[in-house]
């Protein structure tokens, strides 16, 4: 007889897509680019569900924002999205789940999970300044002072918070194993 398919992976997948659904509706608009929940959300995933499931998570994610379901900050849907001000922070998201997700993998140290959600927030804020200085016509300056320095003090705590957070979650989501993907 064949044995079922395990579908814990797939349910926390599909866990991390709504709560980046709903960490993209808790948002505080500043100005092109709001602080949002979302990114905090992305980069626990990478911790927690590791290099193949944490990247599907965000493309599902993608996906239902690109086919025009209200997904993203402010409820915005549709592929315009990738065309707006945030577009290369959305993109950011999908590189940056990899990324933590890749440095952390198999890694229970705190400052591994630190490290891997500066690198993933770096990639973020990397995409999302170079795509706002483009689609914006701004200066270097101009699109850091707009679309990072806003952001520095709020990246931090949620950083601290993933990597407690983690800490915690992870034992309990892998109880007899770190294995993932």
């Amino acid at each position: 007889m064949e044995s079922a398919p395990n579908l814990r992976p797939l349910v926390r997948t599909a866990l991390f897509t709504a709560l980046t659904i709903v960490g993209a509706y808790i948002s505080l608009p500043i100005g092109e680019v709001p602080i949002v929940l979302s990114d905090f959300v992305v980069m626990l995933a990478g911790l927690l569900l590791g290099r193949g499931w944490a990247p599907l998570s965000v493309g599902i994610y993608l996906l239902l924002g690109a086919v025009g379901l209200p997904v993203f900050a402010g409820g915005a849907g549709g592929i315009q999205a990738f065309y707006g001000p945030t577009g290369g922070y959305l993109f950011g998201f999908l590189v940056s789940s990899w990324l933590v997700s890749s440095i952390a993998q198999g890694k229970t140290q705190w400052y591994w999970h630190l490290a891997a959600l500066v690198a993933g927030s770096a990639v973020i804020f990397t995409l999302g300044v170079a795509w706002l200085q483009y689609k914006l016509g701004l200066t270097l300056a101009q699109a850091l002072a707009a679309g990072f320095l806003p952001f520095i003090p709020f990246n931090v705590v949620k950083m601290l918070v993933a990597t407690a957070l983690a800490r915690q979650l992870q034992p309990l989501i892998y109880p007899t194993s770190s294995a993932r993907l």
